[in-house]
């Protein structure tokens, strides 16, 4: 047995560049059990990070008993990470679940049928329609649905309702990553794939935490760092994460500072020709302009703008520059922070300079942070039009009124869609008095939490939650649904690198609680949506009705699921989209003709000015004629929002921490996870400890102009200058979840900004100014975590994480014959 709390990421399997990565199978079953007890095994995926790892759910005595990775997937070989072996089953079997609707009487919430709080609904949107129109509406949803259930709340918004008034928290985790793909390649959708890292000759993250955000991943990087060839690695994150220990270059650059590192390392790699004349020609447009904006950043001059050595800059930019094969990865460090879509752009613009997509080893991974955020894009859930069509296009909006058999005119075209901080600002202002949250805990989770709730408690607004447990964001609503969990309902998702899984239902969901897509479905048919022809918008009778339907809105465009069904999905491995008659076994890498979906026709967009957010427009897009070619862009570099000074001296920073997923609505049930990190931190160099007179477990009270938060500290490897906190940290765990928030204040967006990029409307939750004061003297150490990132200085004083039986479990590595 392996304690996979202290090992994070198990025992490692070394394999050489251009080699398969070897099976291991991660196994935990319910404590006593062995294989003979489990009645059935079920084919699922995880749903606790953006990887999307294949497993299989043990299933006894109709419950869900345990999990173990599926040797046969692509994405995983078997291998699971802490979070899916201890919060998968466990974080749905727990006693907090909700069982029945609530309605709110006499200002409590109280239990009902499902006919009363459905009517409560329905009557309200009902009345709203009639009285003001559709623009009263608006939806919040998550990264965590299932496929079809984005696509049946993406029709009912958009040719149901008719509002533009929809978004998904994956609008603060990864919207900049759809942004930076369309800006750059005309469309969403990753070039690469998970493989490129059995390819590469170096991989660069650029703020991607990898070890405690795809643990798995991490593992086959490690796995290939162990093996005879390893690859170089380049990190690029403020604090001295699991990655960084293992970089050969280590940027901890000051928070907000991206931009300007990325223009020095495009500057050195153009000035010392390390770059493909021939590809840039025949491929891309608008280099030029990409080569004057850059020119003013020296080695010097990031140095003294980032806080790094200009002798770090030079030599990441020569291992990009001459490596042969280059995997790059990014994600929050660089999403959250000051101008994220231009901050990744550069990254795209690195490997177009060297020709560097579509080739094995030769990958960029916009990452996401939610383990079906791909579908909420893809499916129009989060505000875009599904399928990856173009909300500018006439063409495109004629599609889908004929596909749904409805008027163009009902389907939101006349603007922007509804970002997610928009959406609650229209709720503040009054005009959207109808919102639907499903699966997501803004309570937690926004910007500038003090703001946010007092936002949900208006009485103005009628809050409908859709959920699994009574949340933060649930302790507001007016009506709250019980939601089924991942393994007790059907549905497909598709992870970050394009693969799509099948997860089957493995047990029912306990007392009424039902999938989303029934509740969706429901909603539909007693509001009475209906086609032109007069047939009920959404007739589909379950799963593989919505599945086959979304098939037919992807034929023919990049996101293709054309190939693809459930029987196709099930038995073997996930599959990497578009799948279709040209490729009927799936598409490893997106471009590898260097043709890109930017022609006028076929584009998810006609892009933006960077700086601004402003729309290029259809008339200016089609003058620059990229009809295929990839798309320098760039934006003149502008600094963080809000810099420290003298009053609030420091940079705040947020992230998460591996043992932990979003709000703890899981993983804060799991017995071992939360013992690993089972309460809020904040991180400080020693070098500011001391000035502060701080020592471990210190608690302080850290103050943006905002907010506060109470937290014991952690003297850790981190920037000086610089505060972490994690931001899983909210109330429902605390003795007074009302009251907690002014008595005790510890989530860490109690103290964010409420500010977004231009581009990709993703809130910034990397930089903000705060202050720290001592309040008390230390009880002990902090409860952070000492595996990872939150290590501390002095190991030798801190207790090290383990996780004793709880945390334990199998690992199975077969023999080659075994494995083939």
């Amino acid at each position: 047995m392996v304690d996979r709390i202290a090992e994070v990421w198990g025992t490692r399997t070394p394999f050489a560049q251009g080699g398969r990565w070897p099976v291991r199978v991660d196994q935990v079953l319910a404590e006593g059990l062995s294989e003979g007890d489990v009645e059935k095994w079920v084919q699922s995926a995880c749903v606790l990070c953006s990887n999307g790892c294949g497993v299989d759910i043990a299933v006894k005595d109709g419950k869900m008993v345990g999990i173990r990775g599926r040797a046969v997937d692509l994405v995983n070989h078997g291998r699971l990470g802490p979070k899916g072996l201890f919060a998968s089953w466990q974080g749905a079997a727990n006693k907090d679940r909700l069982t029945s609707p609530l309605i709110r009487e006499d200002g409590k919430l109280v239990p009902c049928d499902w006919d009363t709080a459905m009517e409560r609904v329905v009557s309200r949107s009902k009345e709203l329609l009639a009285s003001k129109g559709p623009l009263t509406h608006g939806f919040y949803t998550s990264g965590q649905l299932f496929l079809e259930e984005y696509y049946a709340l993406g029709i009912l918004g958009k040719a149901g309702l008719g509002t533009p008034h929809m978004d998904g928290n994956t609008r603060l985790c990864t919207a900049t990553s759809a942004a930076a793909l369309k800006e750059s390649f005309g469309s969403d959708g990753q070039p690469g794939t998970y493989e490129d890292i059995d390819d590469c000759d170096a991989i660069f993250l650029y703020g991607h935490n990898m070890a405690e955000t795809q643990t798995v991943l991490w593992a086959r990087v490690l796995d290939r760092i162990s093996g005879p060839d390893k690859p170089l690695v380049v990190c690029v994150d403020p604090r001295s994460t699991e990655v960084a220990r293992y970089a050969d270059v280590h940027l901890a650059v000051r928070p907000g500072t991206n931009l300007a590192l990325m223009h020095g390392l495009l500057r050195e790699v153009i000035r010392n020709g390390w770059i493909d004349e021939d590809y840039i020609v025949e491929h891309t447009v608008c280099f030029e302009d990409l080569a004057e904006q850059i020119e003013p950043w020296t080695p010097e001059a990031v140095a003294a703008e980032c806080g790094v050595e200009a002798a770090d800059v030079v030599e990441a930019a020569r291992i990009f520059g001459t490596s042969k094969r280059v995997l790059s990865t990014v994600l929050q460090g660089f999403y959250q922070s000051a101008q994220a879509t231009a901050s990744s752009c550069q990254v795209n613009n690195l490997h177009l300079l060297r020709g560097m997509i579509g080739r094995p080893g030769c990958g960029i991974l916009q990452m996401n942070g939610q383990p079906t955020a791909q579908n909420t894009r893809e499916a129009g859930a989060d505000g875009d039009l599904p399928g990856f069509r173009n909300w500018e296009n006439p063409a495109h909006i004629k599609q889908l009124a004929e596909l749904w058999d409805v008027d163009s005119l009902v389907i939101p075209h006349w603007a922007p869609p509804t970002h997610a901080a928009q959406i609650f600002r229209y709720a503040e202002q009054g005009s959207i008095e109808f919102l639907w949250i499903s699966a997501t805990n803004p309570a937690v989770s926004m910007p500038q939490l003090p703001r946010i709730r007092e936002i949900l408690a208006k009485p103005e607004l009628f809050l409908v939650v859709q959920d699994m447990y009574m949340t933060e964001t649930a302790q507001y609503a007016d009506v709250v649904l019980p939601a089924a969990a991942w393994g007790e309902k059907t549905g497909t998702f598709t992870n970050v690198n394009r693969t799509v899984h099948l997860s089957e239902q493995a047990v029912e969901p306990p007392g009424l609680a039902r999938s989303d897509l029934r509740i969706f479905l429901d909603y539909s048919r007693r509001m009475d949506f209906r086609t032109r022809s007069g047939c009920p918008l959404l007739d589909w009778e379950g799963p593989e009705d919505g599945f086959n339907a979304w098939r037919e809105c992807t034929k023919g465009q990049l996101c293709d699921y054309s190939g693809l069904s459930y029987d196709l999905l099930r038995g073997g491995s996930g599959v990497q989209w578009p799948v279709n008659d040209d490729h009927p076994d799936g598409t490893a890498r997106l471009y590898a003709d260097g043709n890109f979906r930017t022609h006028g026709d076929d584009s998810e967009t006609y892009g933006h000015d960077l700086s601004t957010g402003a729309t290029v427009g259809e008339q200016a897009y089609r003058a620059m004629a990229p009809n295929g070619r990839a798309i320098f862009k760039t934006a003149a570099y502008q600094g963080a929002h809000e810099p420290p000074d003298s009053e609030y001296p420091f940079n705040y920073t947020t992230g998460r921490t591996v043992y932990h997923f979003h709000t703890r609505t899981k993983t804060g049930r799991s017995l071992p996870l939360n013992a690993a990190a089972p309460d809020v931190w904040v991180e400080l160099a020693e070098s500011d400890a001391e000035a502060l007179g701080l020592g471990e477990g210190d608690v302080v009270r850290v103050e943006s102009r905002r907010g506060q938060l109470y937290a014991p500290v952690r003297i850790a490897n981190t920037r000086p200058g610089t505060v972490f906190a994690p931001f899983h940290y909210g109330y429902w765990d605390s003795p007074d979840p009302a009251n907690a928030p002014e008595e005790r204040p510890r989530a860490a967006n109690e103290l964010t900004l409420t500010e977004w990029d231009p581009v990709s409307k993703q809130p910034v939750f990397k930089t903000a100014a705060v202050r720290v004061t001592k309040v008390a003297d230390t009880t002990g150490p902090a409860p952070a975590p000492t595996t990872t990132a939150s290590r501390p200085v002095r190991r030798e004083r801190v207790p090290a994480t383990v996780g004793g039986a709880a945390g334990e479990a199998t690992e199975f590595v077969p023999a080659e014959s075994e494995e083939r």
